[in-house]
C-alpha cells in the first residue's frame, strides 16, 4: 500500500482526492528503523474496524502474545533474583493497556490511525482501548515480517525508560486493598459496575468498590477491569487519609 497522499488530474491541475494526510511512511521507517518490506501488514495494523474490515484486530492479538513474551524475557533478566510474585506485578504493569496506550501516543501513534468518521467523531484517536490494540498491532505486523529478534528491539526502545526507572514492584491497585482488608479484619472488597456506555471501540465503564463499614469509591475507565483499578486505587487513596 502506498501511504503517499493520492493524487488526481482535473483540469490541468493536481487535486488531493482527500485531506492531506501524515507522512505515515516517514513516520513508520523512523518507528521500526527501515522501510518497511510489507507496508500493507503495517496499514493494517493503524486501521481500526470503522475504517475497513481489514483492520488491526488479529494482529492484535499476535502482537499481545509477542509483547508478553518479550517483557517477560526482560523483566527476568533485568531484576535477577526477584521472586515470582514481584516479577508478575512488574509484568502486568508494564503490559497493561494503559501502559500500551501511552507507548503508543509517545511513539505518535494517534496521528497515522485509519479511522471512520464516526469513530473519528467519537474520540477513538485518544481511546485507551484503540491505542493499546494498535500498539501491539504494529508489534504483530513487525514479528510477522522480521521475526522476534526485531520486534523484541522494538519492545525494548520504547519501553526502555518504563522498564528502567521502576524502582519497586508495582502494586496493583486491587491486590493492594484486598491485603488491606485481610490485614485489618475486613470482609473483601465488592465491586459493582454501576454503568457502561458509548460505542464499541470507545466504550466508558464506571465501576464502585467498598469495603462494608469502611467506605467506597467509584471510578471510570475504557474497559471494566481498567474502571476496577482505578475504583480501588481511589478508596487506597482515602484509606491513607
Amino acid at each position: 500500500m502506498d501511504f503517499s497522499r493520492t493524487l488526481q488530474p482535473h483540469r490541468g491541475r493536481f487535486l488531493t482526492a482527500a485531506a492531506p494526510r501524515p507522512d505515515t511512511a516517514g513516520w513508520l521507517k523512523a518507528l521500526i528503523g527501515r522501510v518497511p518490506h510489507q507496508p500493507e501488514r503495517f496499514a493494517q495494523a493503524l486501521t481500526h474496524g470503522s475504517a475497513k474490515a481489514d483492520n488491526y484486530e488479529r494482529l492484535e492479538f499476535l502482537g499481545d502474545r509477542v509483547l508478553g513474551l518479550t517483557v517477560a524475557e526482560w523483566v527476568y533478566e533485568r531484576y535477577a533474583g526477584e521472586p515470582e510474585g514481584k516479577l508478575s506485578r512488574r509484568f502486568n504493569a508494564l503490559v497493561s493497556g494503559e501502559t500500551c496506550a501511552a507507548v503508543a501516543r509517545t511513539a505518535g501513534v494517534p496521528t497515522h490511525l485509519v479511522l471512520g468518521k464516526q469513530a473519528r467523531d467519537d474520540g477513538a484517536a485518544d481511546s485507551d482501548n484503540v491505542l493499546g490494540d494498535v500498539m501491539e498491532a504494529l508489534i504483530g505486523a513487525l514479528y510477522l515480517e522480521a521475526g522476534l529478534d526485531e520486534a523484541r528491539a522494538l519492545v525494548r526502545r520504547l519501553w526502555a525508560d518504563r522498564v528502567d526507572t521502576q524502582t519497586a514492584a508495582p502494586r496493583h491497585p486491587k491486590s493492594a486493598l484486598q491485603e488491606w482488608a485481610a490485614a485489618n479484619k475486613r470482609k473483601p472488597p465488592e465491586y459493582e459496575m454501576k454503568d457502561r456506555s458509548g460505542p464499541h471501540h470507545a466504550l466508558r465503564f464506571i465501576v464502585s468498590v467498598s469495603i462494608k463499614g469502611v467506605g467506597e469509591a467509584s471510578a471510570d475507565g475504557g474497559s471494566k477491569q481498567e474502571a476496577e483499578t482505578a475504583a480501588a486505587a481511589a478508596l487506597l487513596e482515602k484509606l491513607a487519609r
